[in-house]
């Protein structure tokens, strides 16, 4: 559970609240590798219900332990990580299976102290990606993730100086863009199952 101390902006692939919006908070919900609901939005309203959020939100759903999470952190820009490897795949699946789907999931939530421009912010989910696999296939993991990962990216709406216009790069080479890309590739090797 992240629960910023203003509302912030965010851009997720995340099924409950993904999208460009405006967030208070973001939950991670465990499920059982057996999880067969479909009423998503209804699940992720009953979980923040029982943790009394309040405002708009994000909601992830893992069949990865939440409790075995991994931060990494570089130059103030942070990357929580759970990690779920049970079945990888390939993002270009030749094999034509891309209708079986099963629970695993690497989810990835994404802080910058900055603001970020929306094509940043898209930026920063791409680059945030190429560093989760990197790291998979630096662990030998054959697959570019699940088939359910989620990114979450939170940026403030304001800072303190008036005059920081939003960052208009989230690339590798960029400067938030590599701090996240390092932060995303420790979490995600700090989290990887053993």
């Amino acid at each position: 559970m992240w629960r910023t101390v203003s509302p912030c902006e965010a851009l997720s692939s995340a099924p409950v609240g993904g999208g460009r919006n405006r967030v208070s908070w973001v939950m991670n919900i465990g499920v059982p590798t057996d999880y067969s609901r479909t009423d998503l939005e209804a699940h992720a309203h009953e979980a923040a219900a029982a943790e009394q959020c309040d405002g708009f939100g994000i909601t992830l759903f893992t069949a990865a332990s939440v409790q075995r999470w991994s931060r990494g952190e570089h130059g103030g820009a942070t990357v929580d990580a759970t990690v779920g490897i049970s079945k990888p795949t390939w993002a270009a699946d030749h094999t034509g299976s891309h209708g079986h789907w099963s629970p695993g999931t690497i989810n990835l939530v994404a802080a910058a102290p900055v603001p970020l421009s929306e094509a940043a912010a898209v930026n920063v989910v791409m680059t945030i990606t190429e560093a989760k696999t990197q790291a998979l296939l630096e662990a030998g993991v054959a697959g570019t993730g699940t088939a359910s990962d989620a990114v979450v990216v939170l940026w403030p709406s304001t800072v303190d100086d008036a005059s920081h216009e939003p960052e208009r790069f989230g690339g590798p080479r960029s400067p938030w863009g590599s701090r996240l890309a390092l932060a995303a590739y420790d979490a995600v090797l700090g989290a990887m199952p053993t």
